[in-house]
């Protein structure tokens, strides 16, 4: 049996890419969205959720930012575990169905940059 405390390459991979699509959603997102509504106020922010965040103080929003970076961080870690623990005679499709969950994950913050620079630019949501 392997050691478990040793990581395997791809899950250091994946760490890698969930680290990254949590800062395009988490960090990116706040930052933007905070500059976002100083330049055209909050009456255009589409998001209902992230619209009534900013409205609350600045230690509500973080707090609610930093709770869904760890609920993301706890999801990940339970996938990587049930992958090691997957029959390797299936472990490789299940790695795959993470791999996409991590690109939908990236395209969604990129996305959401991109639209919140649409908004500070141009005044402007792309949806």
């Amino acid at each position: 049996m392997a050691d478990r405390s040793v990581p395997t390459p791809w899950v250091r991979e994946y760490w890698g890419w969930a680290g990254a699509a949590l800062f395009l959603l988490i960090t990116v997102d706040l930052l933007t969205s905070m500059y976002a509504v100083a330049v055209v106020g909050i009456e255009h922010e589409s998001n209902p959720v992230m619209a009534w965040l900013l409205s609350r103080p600045l230690w509500v929003l973080v707090g609610v930012h930093l709770a869904a970076a760890g609920l993301l961080v706890v999801l990940f870690y339970g996938l990587a575990e049930l992958v090691r623990e997957t029959p390797p005679a299936y472990r490789g499709p299940f790695k795959r169905l993470i791999e996409g969950f991590l690109g939908i994950l990236l395209a969604a913050g990129l996305f959401v940059f991109a639209n919140n620079l649409s908004v500070i630019v141009y005044g402007r949501s792309l949806l």
